[in-house]
Formats: C-alpha cells, structure tokens, sequence
C-alpha cells in the first residue's frame, strides 16, 4: 500500500469479463479490508480506459471467447496491468483473465491467441467442457485451506516452471493434470468461481496480507466455517 493507507482495488473489464458473479471478490475484499478498519478505494475500470499503474491489488473475471480476446488485446496494448505487477501489486485472474495472464490461450476456433505473459502457462481448448464443483488442496507454502468453488470452462492449462500450482485437485478439473490454478509472486491464477473469494475467505486474506505487507488480524469467520464444512463434506468423496 502507498503511504497515505488507502487501499485501492482495481476490477479490470467489468464490461467484458464479469461472469458467474466474479465481481464478488472485489466485494469481499472490501468487506474484509473495512472490518480490519482499513480504507477501500475500488476503481472499475471500462475496456475503452487505460489500466491505472497505482492499485494495490487487481482483479479480472471470466467471459466468453470473444470478449477474452478482446480483452487480452486491449490489455496488451495498454501495458498498465504488466507495469503495475512489476511494481509489486497484487493480482487475482480468474477463468478467462487467468488464462490472459499466460502465452497464449485458445481462441473462438481453437487457435493460439496471445495473453500478455504474466504467468508461466500457455492454455488451449480441451476436448470437452469442465462444469461443477472444483475443491483441491492449497500448496501448503501459503498456509491457507483447501480450496472449493465451482468451474464452468473449456481450457487445459500446462504450468511452465516459474509458476507453483495453487492446489492439487480432489474433486474437478482445474487445470487439467491433477492441479488448480498457479501462482507465482503476488500474482495468483484460477478457475474457481463462486466467487472464489466468497467460497475461500482465507484466499482473499492471504491477497490483503500481500497488498498490506503485514499480518492482518483475525476476524470471526466461525459461521461460515460451518456452512464451508457442510459444503465440503457435500462434495467431496466418501473415505471407505
């Protein structure tokens, strides 16, 4: 965060990737920044609008195929998001903005289309569509629970080496290899929806603990504890 404690939020595209209720995670992580009493700036910024190079932490939603490449090249051009990565920000890309965030991701036809090189992972179209529940167990370096959401996709996503997998898949499709999402720095990649931050409230802690660079203090989450517990027990399969 800058010296004057303003966190800023910045939800990029709402009007071109914004589907399943994606926008929820920016309302998370302003709820969850206020109760902390931590000031929240959110920014929405339009595709026809440069990406500010001032936000502490960025957010990008899932969307269709044409509005994807839409997005990934107006990003590309615009360079703001990649120069604000460099400085350190913090960056949740969800689904479609997840796959933007690599080499290449697969287009309306299957073809190769360019993403804007923020993760090591190239994406491609597999051979039939990934829809429900997705749980997996998070890398255990970030210190946070498994992870649940549900996945509505398309995409096989190859981790290159200078990414780490986000989880490792029990129920679902994820990435397609066994794993979920990647990340790598501050910048972290999924195709949880639900949203994500919602489902995963300790996720979206570990995102303001990298934009604060501090530990934040505890809040009671113990409600939702249970209804996580119930939905997990739900989904995923029954030991013998």
């Amino acid at each position: 965060m800058q010296s004057d404690s303003i966190l800023r939020l910045v939800w990029i595209y709402p009007d071109l990737l914004s589907t399943y209720g994606d926008q929820g995670n920016v309302l998370i992580l302003e709820q969850r920044a206020q109760r902390r009493g931590i000031p929240v700036q959110t920014i929405h910024v339009r595709s026809a609008d440069p990406v500010p190079e001032s936000g502490d932490i960025y957010l990008i939603g899932g969307g269709e195929d044409r509005p994807q490449i839409l997005a990934a090249e107006r990003l590309r051009r615009d360079g703001g998001l990649n120069r604000a990565v460099a400085r350190g920000a913090t960056l949740l890309a969800v689904c479609a903005g997840y796959q933007i965030m690599g080499s290449t991701f697969g287009g309306e036809e299957g073809q190769p289309v360019q993403g804007i090189g923020l993760l090591d992972i190239a994406s491609g179209r597999g051979a039939g569509r990934a829809v429900g529940e997705l749980a997996g167990e998070a890398d255990p370096a970030l210190g946070i629970p498994m992870l649940t959401g549900f996945e509505n996709h398309m995409g096989v996503t190859r981790l290159g080496p200078g990414v780490r997998p986000l989880a490792r898949t029990a129920v679902g499709t994820g990435n397609g290899d066994g794993t979920e999402g990647c990340y790598a720095g501050k910048t972290v990649g999924t195709y949880l929806h639900g949203p994500a931050l919602a489902r995963n409230p300790g996720l979206a802690d570990l995102l303001l603990t990298w934009a604060v660079g501090a530990q934040l203090p505890p809040i009671d989450d113990s409600w939702y504890d249970r209804l996580r517990q119930e939905r997990l027990t739900a989904v995923l399969p029954q030991q013998a």
